[in-house]
């Protein structure tokens, strides 16, 4: 199966998210991190295309992006899609994470805290860097909220396996957390798992 994503809308209000007609109900999975953690590069990843823009400029996502992903079978898309993809805006980032901040209660916490639709949250750390309490507060604020997340831990490929396994369980300690899926946009390890993830929330 094939999934083929079409670009809906950017939201920076509440009142732009998304409406029953363009995203027939489905099931949105959000995609949050710090500015530069390979949020871009995870979702281009996931999709097999370059629709999230990739920026070697942390924090240039300042709305939250929505995507379509339409099944296509024998050559044909489907009219109703499968699932939402929305690409938040990245936090922590020294410069512009006060003006980031600022706008957070206006979009970002009514769309994790009130949308119905919302199925599932994924979390993206760095598994390059210690333990950042910008992730902390996002994965507090997630269980506050009850939402359901899986963290991922990502640019696994730049480090040795022994020093991956060290700094897993260093991340899993200081977020009290069970679990962290490794994954690599580069070289791909890690997605097939994440997607079984999205599409079991989607169901």
């Amino acid at each position: 199966m094939r999934l083929n994503p079409v670009f809906l809308l950017s939201a920076t209000d509440a009142a732009h998210f998304p409406a029953e007609p363009k995203t027939h109900g489905r099931p949105e999975v959000a995609f949050l991190g710090r500015s530069n953690v390979g949020k871009s590069s995870l979702i281009n990843a996931l999709l097999g295309s370059k629709e999230a823009r990739v920026s070697s400029t942390p924090g240039r996502t300042r709305a939250i992006n929505f995507f379509a992903l339409h099944e296509v079978a024998g050559g044909k898309q489907k009219a109703v899609p499968s699932i939402i993809f929305a690409d938040l805006p990245g936090y922590g980032y020294a410069k512009i994470s006060k003006s980031i901040s600022a706008e957070w209660p206006k979009f970002i916490e009514p769309y994790l805290g009130e949308r119905e639709t919302l199925a599932l949250c994924i979390c993206l750390i760095d598994t390059n860097i210690p333990p950042q309490t910008s992730d902390q507060q996002l994965i507090t604020y997630l269980k506050q909220v009850q939402r359901p997340f899986v963290v991922v831990g990502t640019k696994a490929d730049r480090i040795s396996k022994n020093v991956l396994m060290k700094n897993l369980a260093a991340l899993k300690r200081e977020h009290e957390i069970e679990e962290i899926l490794p994954v690599s946009s580069k070289t791909g390890a890690g997605i097939p798992a994440l997607w079984e993830r999205i599409q079991s929330a989607a169901e």
